[in-house]
């Protein structure tokens, strides 16, 4: 995994915390400290890829529904092939 790389206590802290938010309000709250603007347009912007590769749209639709380049469709797309799970199991957890 390339987490390994800053794997940490400082990594841990900021993991524990995620998994304390309780509500979507927590989150909006939590995330808008967090991150800028636009980190979190591209962490969504990659979690709506990500789910539509795993529903089977083309590399097309997707660039044309997210906006996404096509550097950002393929890497999230060799994430859900090769990674380490993670989009696969949050995306099955909302279904």
């Amino acid at each position: 995994m390339q987490i390994d790389n800053i794997k940490g206590q400082e990594l841990d802290d900021l993991f524990e915390g995620i998994l304390k938010l309780e509500s979507l309000e927590d989150c909006y709250h939590f995330f808008d400290d967090l991150c800028t603007t636009n980190e979190l347009i591209a962490l969504k912007q990659r979690f709506q890829v990500a789910k539509m590769i795993k529903e089977g749209h083309t590399y097309k639709k997707v660039q044309d529904s997210t906006g996404a380049s096509s550097a950002t469709v393929s890497r999230v797309k060799r994430c859900l092939d090769y990674g380490s799970d993670g989009y696969h199991r949050i995306i099955d957890r909302l279904d």
